[in-house]
């Protein structure tokens, strides 16, 4: 007799998934849906605050798959040389791997929360026994949409969207200058670790998170950005007024604008 096919939907602490994740459990309620997220150990506090209240509020457990190994591990054995755009190590050992591990060889439907409104495939395993369903394209939900199944479900936003609109580790090279420079306010433990990664790259290697500048040079500039950043919040807020924006909404076009490099689908 052959194994039932599986259900998973990905949570990475963002509003995408966690409205997919909403939506799935209104619209498919016959669903019996694994949810999992992949543990790196260095995500935001503020994160891990997210999940739980996502796991209480629809009532799921949400299994955390963990690799075997760590991002220390792993950085020692690359000679602390960087994860980058270009070298996405940290994306393959800390994230593909244990997702696959955890699937095995089990006949899956994978859940993911590309919207209707977005030019990108997200994370496609080629095992050809996982296969990608994409509900919000399917049913022509945008950005929009997602903020008011948020909204909706009493759930709202996570707090670290106040400064910064993707998910992933407080370390992501796919950070914008604004985001690590608040980084270094809101959690200036985790700045310094960061830095330290950093450093220790710096010594043979010469790799930094930031291209062309260190965290610490970036620092310096912090009065600039901060600067910038709040004069371009406030060209935005008059260009979105009409279709009435929500902070969150201004601040990812903001730092969009500042760039837009698309970051580790299935980190985000």
């Amino acid at each position: 007799m052959s194994k039932p096919v599986r259900h998973i939907l990905g949570l990475s602490g963002g509003k995408d998934s966690t409205a997919l994740a909403v939506f799935m459990r209104q619209q498919y309620p016959e669903l019996e849906i694994e949810y999992f997220f992949l543990e790196t150990n260095k995500e935001l506090p503020e994160t891990y605050d997210y999940l739980d209240r996502i796991e209480a509020r629809l009532g799921i457990k949400v299994v955390r798959l963990e690799a075997e190994r760590g991002f220390d591990h792993w950085f020692e054995v690359y000679g602390q040389v960087l994860p980058s755009p270009k070298m996405r190590w940290c994306t393959d050992f800390m994230k593909i791997r244990p997702l696959e591990k955890f699937i095995g060889n089990d006949e899956a439907v994978s859940y993911i929360g590309i919207r209707a409104d977005e030019n990108r495939e997200g994370y496609i395993s080629t095992k050809p026994n996982i296969r990608p369903v994409f509900p919000f394209k399917e049913h022509g939900l945008t950005k929009a949409d997602i903020f008011r199944i948020l909204d909706e479900s009493g759930l709202g936003l996570p707090d670290y969207y106040r400064w910064r609109s993707r998910s992933g580790c407080f370390f992501c090279f796919y950070q914008r200058k604004y985001e690590w420079i608040m980084l270094s306010k809101e959690h200036p433990d985790l700045f310094k670790k960061a830095v330290a990664y950093e450093q220790a790259s710096q010594k043979d290697r010469g790799y930094t998170w930031v291209q062309g500048t260190t965290l610490l040079k970036l620092l310096e500039r912090q009065d600039e950005i901060i600067e910038q950043h709040n004069k371009s919040i406030k060209k935005e807020e008059e260009k979105l007024r009409k279709r009435n924006a929500s902070l969150a909404d201004v601040l990812e076009s903001v730092l969009d604008e500042e760039d837009d490099e698309i970051p580790c689908m299935i980190c985000s």
